[in-house]
């Protein structure tokens, strides 16, 4: 089978004397990293292709492909990160600098500057947290059910949750590129943050175990409750022109689904694995993999938001969402193209797949979805104050499934309509729904560049 574009647009890149020093650093000075070879130095400088989504819209993304060779780096852990990224951490999301980053094995991003692992423990020292006084003062028995926590142990928790974020929340400029080096690379235990940045590619990385250690109790979150979490695996907020590209999105051992329950509710650690949200726009979401996660994709921040409307152009296309529970994606507001992807659907904790919201306007065809026994075509959509969307052309185990008519059957008192009033014209190809999962399956995630 003929390669995906996105997979034969790096040209070869002749490897100069500069870049080379640049990159190179002998193996016996602290068994650094290894020199990218020209395949991954071509990676490193590639753009994404012409009509490759909404990403390739206006401008285009090119990331870091005009890096010199001073902005080049391979790290391999947090602190040679945050350097590469511009050097401090406060201030690298301002940095436009262009700049190729590879990241080689495992960076940990609970980690200090010496490389020490942090713990959940670590942060809370001094704050006076613990999770047993925390489930002790709001329990719904003691606290009630009409307000939010608030008072000294929900301020403890607020400045653990603080400490943790200094250390897992990685700001990332415009004209950044992010590469895994190998198929092993994995940023584990944290968030990047692309706010208000324009132009940035990510590929080739496994994201593992966003999880915070200090989720809050919100008793009026529904009539029983929820805990919730902060930290995306990659979060962006006001940014523009993004392509995120043949990642990987787990929640490795920590799984959202075997959490305990505090309150009669799942104690969720993890929110999004990818959120675009805050007026984002331009962003292409291609051959990813998302799996065993129950958030997973946010387009849009909230009902109210006066930043959204007019933005959130993004399309996803040639993704696995496998065993997720929500969000794949939940949309509000956005223009957003759903096409060309491969929905393995779990039973666990299984609630929907694509999420109509307020003002969106999705496009979802040529998708191919595999359901469970006790799961129906019914149950792909969720209407969350939208009107409508377009849905053609989908799969449902193999054969042509109705979705926004099968949602209506079940559901004639919030229908859906069948028309999202554009077409989409920024594709550079479309696979068949019924070659879908055998193409994913092939390209798909990490390590498959």
């Amino acid at each position: 089978m003929r390669l995906p574009r996105s997979l034969r647009t790096a040209a070869p890149v002749l490897c100069s004397l500069a870049l080379a020093t640049a990159l190179a650093t002998p193996a016996a000075a602290g068994g650094r990293p290894p020199v990218p070879d020209r395949r991954a130095q071509a990676l490193g400088r590639a753009a994404l292709p012409a009509s490759d989504g909404w990403g390739s819209a206006t401008t285009g993304t090119t990331g870091g492909a005009a890096a010199d060779p001073a902005h080049v780096a391979v790290v391999r852990t947090r602190a040679e990160l945050v350097a590469a990224l511009g050097g401090d951490n406060a201030t690298n999301g301002a940095n436009a600098v262009p700049k190729i980053v590879y990241l080689a094995g495992t960076v940990d991003l609970n980690t200090d500057e010496s490389g020490h692992r942090l713990t959940c423990e670590d942060y809370a020292a001094g704050t006076g947290w613990t999770l047993a006084d925390y489930l002790a003062a709001y329990d719904p028995a003691v606290w009630g059910r009409g307000s939010e926590p608030s008072g000294p142990l929900e301020s403890a928790r607020a400045a653990a949750q603080k400490a943790q974020a200094k250390q897992v929340q990685i700001a990332v400029g415009s004209n950044t590129t992010l590469v895994g080096l190998g198929p092993g690379a994995r940023l584990l235990g944290g968030n990047l943050v692309v706010k208000k940045a324009d132009n940035v590619i990510v590929r080739n990385l496994v994201f593992e175990d966003s999880a915070d250690c200090f989720p809050q109790w919100d008793p009026t979150d529904t009539a029983v409750g929820n805990w919730n979490s902060e930290y995306d695996s990659i979060s962006l907020v006001g940014a523009t022109h993004v392509w995120v590209d043949h990642a990987t999105f787990t929640d490795g051992g920590n799984r959202d689904a075997d959490q305990p329950l505090h309150f009669g509710r799942p104690y969720q650690v993890h929110d999004g694995q990818l959120d675009i949200t805050g007026g984002s726009d331009y962003v292409t979401v291609s051959w990813n993999v998302f799996r065993d996660h129950d958030k997973t994709n946010l387009v849009g921040s909230s009902n109210s938001s006066t930043t959204d409307p007019g933005h959130l152009r993004v399309t996803f296309h040639h993704n696995l969402w496998q065993n997720t529970g929500q969000r794949a994606p939940r949309v509000r507001f956005g223009q957003v193209d759903v096409y060309d992807n491969s929905y393995v659907v779990g039973a666990e904790a299984y609630e929907y797949s694509i999420g109509v919201g307020v003002g969106s306007r999705i496009v979802a065809e040529h998708n191919h979805l595999r359901l469970p026994a006790g799961v129906q075509a019914d149950r792909v959509l969720h209407n969350w104050g939208g009107t409508g969307l377009t849905a053609r052309d989908n799969l449902v185990d193999g054969r042509p499934g109705d979705l926004v008519g099968a949602f209506n059957a079940a559901n004639p008192a919030t229908p859906l309509g069948g028309d999202a009033g554009w077409t989409p014209v920024l594709r550079t190809a479309v696979t068949p729904a019924a070659a879908v999962p055998a193409a994913v399956g092939r390209h798909a995630g990490a390590g498959r560049l």
